[in-house]
């Protein structure tokens, strides 16, 4: 697995992380601790070094299970894990809290949880309009300081609100949302991260699973799967989206790669400090994506990815509005 950098931070990772939301939360039931510690090391034995993670995946249980994972080869690898809510008493209503206060307290939580003695790279995992950026960004430059810190991250926050940050404590990285079906971040995130020299790791770089072509109209979702609240996840939308997985489809046979392959070459080679994390509970499906890492495209296979991107309409929103009010900050 060659390796990036993100940004110009000096943090180098493997040129593929993996999201590991998807074994705790979000997609249905959890999978079984055993079989998800055996995945995480599974991927460091194929060169992944960079893992993603946060307090309210679980919440807090997917935390615990990096940390069991990660522990035999911790030296070796980088763990991102983010801040940023309080839980109601049920343990699911996600109550925005990113006050110095708690910040201090959930990183201690996460120290524990990951069974580290620091975190590789700490974001913010949406944005407080109750508490200024700058206190945020203060507060995570005092933990670099104490050592329970080395970088400082932001994901989903828009772009003013990233360079306030990056003024006070650099930002290494950025997360948001960025796949062949979601674009936006190549309007002002991309070039503000060029400019600052700030990474860039896209989640969901397979569309939540739809880019893979494994997924169609027919498509259901339980309750415990986070698509099933998502518009662009109805029925009419997948059938109306379905014109992008076939252009997809053509594009990747003419490869000899698949489909996945080549969502994620595409982001590789949209700059060289962006680093995608897809997540998956299969094995099978770990090595296809990190087979992406081989995959060439050239500057022919772009120019022609892009004049078929640019003939499919996109429908449907990419999250409910309860949801979408909290991004882009």
């Amino acid at each position: 697995m060659n390796t990036r950098q993100l940004g110009q931070s000096g943090l180098e990772v493997s040129a593929i992380g993996l999201g590991c939301m998807g074994l705790s939360h979000g997609y249905g039931p959890a999978t079984d601790r055993p079989q998800a510690v055996a995945l995480i090391r599974a991927a460091f034995d194929r060169g992944v070094t960079f893992f993603d993670t946060a307090e309210v995946y679980g919440p807090y249980v997917n935390e615990d299970v990096v940390g069991e994972a990660l522990a035999p080869f911790r030296d070796q690898v980088v763990i991102a894990t983010k801040f940023g809510f309080t839980f109601g008493d049920d343990g699911k209503q996600q109550i925005l809290n990113s006050r110095p206060d708690h910040i201090r307290q959930t990183v201690n939580g996460m120290l524990k949880r990951l069974k580290t003695d620091v975190i590789d790279l700490l974001y913010q995992h949406r944005v407080d309009p109750d508490v200024p950026i700058e206190d945020v960004a203060g507060t995570v430059k005092a933990l670099i300081a104490e050592g329970k810190v080395k970088h400082f991250g932001l994901s989903e926050a828009g772009e003013q609100t990233i360079r306030r940050a990056h003024a006070v404590q650099p930002v290494t990285a950025v997360q948001s949302e960025y796949s062949m079906w979601w674009r936006e971040p190549e309007d002002k995130i991309l070039p503000t991260l060029e400019e600052l020299g700030i990474g860039f790791v896209p989640f969901s770089p397979l569309g939540k699973g739809f880019l893979t072509g494994a997924i169609d109209s027919n498509a259901t979702f339980g309750n415990d799967d986070f698509r099933s609240v998502v518009p662009r996840f109805t029925s009419e939308a997948l059938e109306a989206n379905q014109a992008l997985v076939n252009v997809l489809g053509e594009i990747s046979r003419g490869k000899g790669a698949t489909s996945a392959q080549i969502a994620l070459a595409w982001l590789l080679a949209q700059k060289p400090w962006i680093v995608p994390i897809p997540g998956t509970t299969k094995l099978h499906r770990l090595d296809e994506n990190l087979g992406a890492a081989a995959v060439e495209l050239s500057a022919s296979d772009l120019q022609l990815i892009a004049q078929a991107l640019a003939s499919v309409a996109i429908h449907g929103d990419r999250y409910p509005a309860a949801l979408q009010a909290r991004v882009g900050r």
